[in-house]
């Protein structure tokens, strides 16, 4: 997989990119490129970075790189997300009963 997904997504400039990419469906390197004052280099190399990790996939039309969103890879950072969020309810759940049971205790 590349680049751990959530490491991709802590810089600034490539979470910026994932909502201009998942705001327009397909967009080209050089219109994302346009909207940031970083060079177009810095830019490749941060559509890479996304790309490694599996946030972004990138096609070849002609002469242009167009990007778009992997669902697959966003899917996938959400059930980790959600599988996480289940673990912390559990455990608050579970702290919840041992609080009211201490406090009935008294």
């Amino acid at each position: 997989m590349g680049m751990d997904r959530f490491a991709a997504l802590a810089e600034p400039n490539r979470r910026r990119m994932i909502e201009i990419i998942a705001a327009n469906g397909k967009v080209s390197a050089s219109d994302i490129s346009s909207q940031f004052e970083i060079s177009a280099p810095a830019v490749s190399q941060h559509l890479k970075i996304l790309r490694e990790a599996g946030i972004v996939t990138m096609e070849k039309k002609a002469q242009q790189r167009l990007y778009s969103i992997n669902s697959q890879g966003v899917d996938e950072m959400w059930e980790w997300l959600n599988q996480l969020r289940q673990l912390w309810g559990e455990k608050l759940s579970a702290l919840e009963e041992y609080l009211m049971q201490e406090k009935d205790g008294i």
